[in-house]
């Protein structure tokens, strides 16, 4: 593309970074889908000038086309936004089924066949009206999960301040995910940690992959249809456990619920103790201030910068101390935090994308997906009750468009609760509210042994 290509506001055309060009790429493009759901009827007749008066318009990338010049090299080109071609209204009701059965339904429809229009900037947002719900739309490629959760939340606001919008429960800066303190003994961790990580990740793109279990398949599995369930954990009871644990976190808890959620559900299929089962982790390297919202909006070139983790686990029957789990989690995680391996993979795959394009880049991230079984991710909410739109917002559920793997789960925390969506392929996960309920019951028996 020529030098002087500029967009009709006359802003030269930026170009979009490495990692967003990834998230552009087939097969992955994927779509964040957010559902907010309402106390009360959502006010059709101030939705557009609500929108108009957001710090949501104020994002370059909100109001950029993504166009590719003829060497198929991806830029962001400023475009005057029609709110009206983003504004989707459905007015009956998608089904006989609960609200929240319906709307994770319409959720896993559009996560598996409704990618976004690229004649317009990439979002959009639908509105549920007989389900008193606002699902967001929104290209992974325009930021990372915590921005994104931060451009949503400039249209909510804090109900004991209208005039202002909420806040996550970080108030300060989120940073990459590496060690906090350096010395001899930390560096050789590092190194040594560092060096095996890294090798496991090599093997896992080479030919490691995880035994096919029940809950694993490979290439394709992207293509198939999707079916959505949410498991519902209270943020105390994740706290409560957490304080049993020493020197634990709340994605310690997390990782240990997952780690026994998934061998309670394998119970009922008949596998054995030898089974590996491995995960997926976005590590955000790039740090966020979310007490000043206006910094998420400075430029377009601010978007992802995310390395990826392996989490593995060991298929086990059930041990006599349900906190096992926790304590296995915890103890692989101290390590991946004593390793630089989301640094490198992030590292690693922009020097292979520029020099040798962005197709090996795609290769190399398609490939390990395939090798592994399920996705993770968790994203920090406000801890306090919002509204959107003059409506309290009862929850927030999100969940990005399949990936190739069979299970996709991601945590959002809001008000107290924290709702995990549990994406699964149909025809390898018929059930997944059976899962959800083993996730449950995985926290459930973990606050019961420590009380």
């Amino acid at each position: 593309m020529a030098e002087d290509d500029r967009s009709s506001e006359g802003v030269r055309d930026e170009p979009v970074n490495v990692v967003d060009r990834l998230f552009l790429q087939l097969p992955l493009d994927p779509v964040i889908n957010c559902a907010m759901v309402c106390d009360g009827e959502i006010p059709l007749d101030s939705i557009k000038s609500e929108i108009h008066n957001s710090l949501l318009m104020l994002h370059p990338k909100f109001r950029s086309l993504m166009v590719r010049d003829s060497g198929g090299r991806e830029y962001w080109r400023r475009t005057e936004v029609d709110v009206d071609r983003h504004l989707i209204f459905i007015h009956r009701r998608l089904s006989d089924d609960p609200d929240e059965d319906a709307v994770n339904d319409y959720l896993a429809d559009l996560s598996h066949s409704s990618p976004l229009s690229a004649d317009k900037p990439l979002w959009e947002i639908h509105l549920l009206v007989a389900h008193k719900t606002v699902v967001f739309r929104v290209h992974h490629a325009l930021g990372d999960g915590v921005s994104l959760m931060e451009m949503l939340l400039s249209l909510c606001r804090r109900i004991d301040d209208p005039s202002q919008t909420p806040t996550t429960i970080r108030g300060g800066k989120t940073s990459s995910y590496m060690p906090r303190r350096w010395n001899v003994v930390t560096l050789l961790k590092i190194v040594w940690f560092t060096v095996l990580y890294v090798l496991q990740m090599a093997f896992t793109f080479l030919w490691r992959r995880d035994k096919m279990t029940a809950v694993s398949v490979g290439d394709g599995v992207e293509l198939r249809p999707r079916i959505l369930a949410t498991a519902r954990f209270r943020l105390d009871d994740m706290k409560t456990v957490k304080r049993a644990v020493p020197n634990s976190t709340i994605n310690d808890v997390l990782l240990g619920i997952i780690s026994s959620g998934l061998s309670r559900y394998l119970d009922t299929r008949s596998l054995t103790n030898s089974d590996r089962i491995t995960g997926i982790a976005p590590v955000n390297l790039r740090q966020h201030d979310s007490s000043n919202l206006k910094n998420l909006h400075a430029n377009t070139q601010q978007g992802n910068r995310v390395g990826i983790i392996l989490l593995p686990f060991l298929y086990q029957k059930r041990s006599l101390d349900p906190l096992d789990s926790v304590k296995r989690a915890k103890a692989m995680i101290d390590k991946k935090k004593h390793s630089l391996e989301a640094l490198f993979t992030y590292v690693l795959c922009y020097l292979v994308a520029c020099s040798f394009g962005i197709k090996p880049f795609g290769i190399f991230n398609y490939r390990i997906c395939c090798n592994t079984t399920f996705l993770i991710s968790n994203i920090v909410g406000p801890d306090d009750k919002m509204t959107l739109w003059g409506n309290t917002v009862k929850y927030i559920r999100v969940i990005p468009s399949a990936f190739p793997q069979a299970i996709i789960l991601n945590m959002v925390s809001y008000a107290g609760c924290a709702d995990m969506q549990i994406l699964v392929a149909k025809d390898i996960v018929p059930d997944p509210k059976v899962l959800a309920k083993c996730f449950e019951k995985a926290l459930m028996e973990m606050k019961e042994a420590v009380e």
